[in-house]
């Protein structure tokens, strides 16, 4: 073949060369290079893109899917914090009213409370204003009683030594002179 080329040539040799067709031992050496760079980029280059693109291609569809993974697993967790600040404010709202509940439970036990006080302060103040009185009346009745006995004896001239005798005396004068306040009392109403 090479013998068949280098035969052209000579030939060739003598004609003018055309500026637009090259030479053929242009062509014939031109097809072999590029049918070795064919052959070298088919069999080392293509196989080596080929998988390197197959690689990013698979971690593209691997993190797509890892993050499809984790957008479920954010609106799961979504869906559980939604759940539970429910839960919490239902419970926040039992506590509210438990504790309204109670507040206003103490609040009547307070008033109760106070109440049975003051009914006992004011039922223990009567009492000892009463007994107050009648200390006062004992004591002012045999407070008049002697005055009464020293004044009558004044007047009669003796004293009156008899004590049964003065008291009961005293006493009925008393109890006179309240009935009278009574009768007065009642015509005033």
């Amino acid at each position: 073949m090479l013998n068949a080329l280098v035969t052209l040539a000579a030939e060739g040799e003598g004609e003018a060369p055309s500026p637009l067709i090259p030479a053929i031992y242009d062509i014939v050496w031109s097809a072999v290079c590029f049918v070795v760079i064919l052959l070298v980029f088919w069999r080392v280059i293509l196989p080596r893109m080929t998988a390197l693109l197959d690689a990013r291609s698979a971690a593209i569809e691997g993190n797509i899917a890892k993050a499809d993974e984790a957008q479920k697993q954010a609106e799961a967790a979504l869906q559980e914090y939604t759940a539970q600040l429910a839960d919490a404010r239902r419970e926040a709202g039992e506590i509210r009213e438990a504790a309204r509940e109670d507040g206003k439970r103490i609040l009547a036990e307070a008033k109760e409370a106070a109440t049975a006080e003051a009914a006992r302060q004011t039922a223990t103040a009567h009492a000892q204003i009463e007994a107050e009185r009648q200390g006062a009346l004992v004591s002012l009745r045999s407070e008049v009683g002697t005055l009464a006995l020293d004044l009558a004896g004044g007047v009669i001239g003796e004293t009156l030594s008899d004590d049964a005798k003065a008291k009961s005396v005293v006493d009925r004068f008393l109890a006179e002179l309240e009935a009278s306040e009574k009768a007065a009392a009642g015509k005033a109403e």
